[in-house]
């Protein structure tokens, strides 16, 4: 009996070391919605890569990218190489971008437990094989249609390019690539999309440092003091670009003036006295510094300068700036921002499906959480128009390049 015993454990033993050598990662299975199994592959085991090229541009357009990214390598069923972010910006002098990595931006280890089964971002510690790789141009330019780009993504997945361990596509900014999934996709991979710790600090200070002044106007404490931020874009870099487009479209509800914000802001109805402002707004690019004056009486508006914060802005690069700015706004009571922004446009998605995941089944109603305006639309009693995302959208294609369609 004990030499029978002997010998199970040895073939035993022998089974799972010649299983570690051979399969040295685990594999584990997902039911999908369809109650079909699904393979998902982690670590090395069978797994496909793609590269993207740099991600540029403003913090927004690189979340954009970096989840249209994400989306390409989902429908090519492959991993993303985790993508180099741009921490400065520079739209013309590619050589002056300043790459930050990824994880120095979002924590790496949330994005793919938050999206398991969805998308997967790898390290390039991860590529067994370096050389084993095919480089690919993506399509571009007028000609390069959106049925062109679906094919060629088509082409991506044949077994020609399965026999590459990494497509590495190199060309055009991914912000710039064809839209194929709807809102909800883009939706899903901007939910796992988690800042660092350093940087979430960064902005509890910013939010604590706004309640405080609310409270010392109010009798309620810091902790519960409201506050409304308004994504003014007034500089000189937006009312050019926006001058030229609403020439460009024939149109004129793209630029705000701060006489405009100020107004609309001040007709928003339920606002209550002693409202506290942050205006979220690039102080070094304004035309003047009268951007706290002439609010509404009762209004009490503060930017970094105000709050004393201009040095913690400072330390940090462009990127991060903006994702301070972003969280800060993200967590405000109320929202009110530009409709053609892609800042904007961003937050009031995640406003929106927080108040969606909340049971709230109407988001433009009154009296709802976390409501967001857009101020360069008029609304009613001459405030600004109620706004929430349109889930159902088929693409991210008003998100990206900005619209005056707020489903309110």
């Amino acid at each position: 009996m004990n030499s029978w015993v002997t010998k199970c454990l040895f073939l035993l033993a022998m089974v799972l070391i010649i299983r570690t050598l051979l399969l040295p990662n685990t594999i584990s299975f997902h039911v999908s919605k369809n109650n079909e199994i699904e393979l998902l592959k982690q670590g090395n085991v069978r797994m496909k890569f793609l590269e993207v090229p740099q991600i540029v541009w403003g913090l927004n357009n690189q979340k954009i990218a970096f989840a249209r990214a994400c989306l390409t390598s989902r429908m090519l069923n492959r991993t993303l190489l985790m993508p180099s972010l741009s921490a400065s910006l520079c739209y013309k002098e590619m050589d002056r971008l300043q790459p930050i990595s990824f994880d120095k931006v979002f924590n790496f280890e949330r994005f793919n437990s938050l999206c398991d089964g969805f998308v997967r971002v790898s390290r390039y510690s991860d590529v067994r094989n370096e050389s084993n790789l095919i480089e690919v141009q993506k399509g571009s330019g007028r000609r390069w249609t959106l049925e062109r780009d679906l094919d060629q993504l088509k082409e991506f997945s044949n077994q020609d390019y399965d026999a590459y361990e990494t497509i590495r596509v190199v060309g055009k900014n991914p912000f710039l690539w064809h839209d194929h999934w709807p809102v909800s996709d883009y939706a899903k991979v901007f939910e796992c999309l988690v800042l660092v710790d350093e940087i979430s600090k960064e902005a509890d200070e910013v939010v604590s440092k706004i309640r405080e002044f609310g409270s010392e106007t109010t009798s309620v404490s810091s902790y519960q003091k409201p506050y409304v931020a308004i994504h003014m874009r007034i500089e000189k870099d937006w009312m050019i670009h926006c001058k030229k487009r609403e020439q460009r479209l024939n149109m004129s509800s793209i630029c705000s003036s701060k006489e405009e914000i100020t107004t609309r802001v001040a007709n928003i109805q339920g606002l209550k006295p002693q409202t506290t402002l942050y205006l979220a707004v690039a102080n070094e690019l304004l035309e003047d510094d009268s951007v706290l004056n002439g609010w509404k009486q009762g209004m009490h508006p503060v930017d970094k300068k105000r709050l004393g914060l201009t040095e913690i802005y400072k330390n940090h690069s462009y990127l991060i700036q903006s994702a301070i700015d972003y969280e800060v706004c993200l967590r405000a009571d109320v929202f009110v921002g530009n409709s053609y922004s892609t800042f904007s446009s961003l937050l009031v998605l995640e406003r929106t499906q927080k108040m969606i995941k909340m049971g709230v089944s109407h988001p433009c109603g009154t009296d709802v959480r976390w409501p967001s305006y857009a101020y360069n639309i008029e609304g009613e009693s001459g405030g600004p128009r109620r706004w929430m995302t349109n889930f159902s959208d088929s693409s991210l294609q008003a998100i990206s390049y900005g619209s005056n369609s707020v489903s309110c």
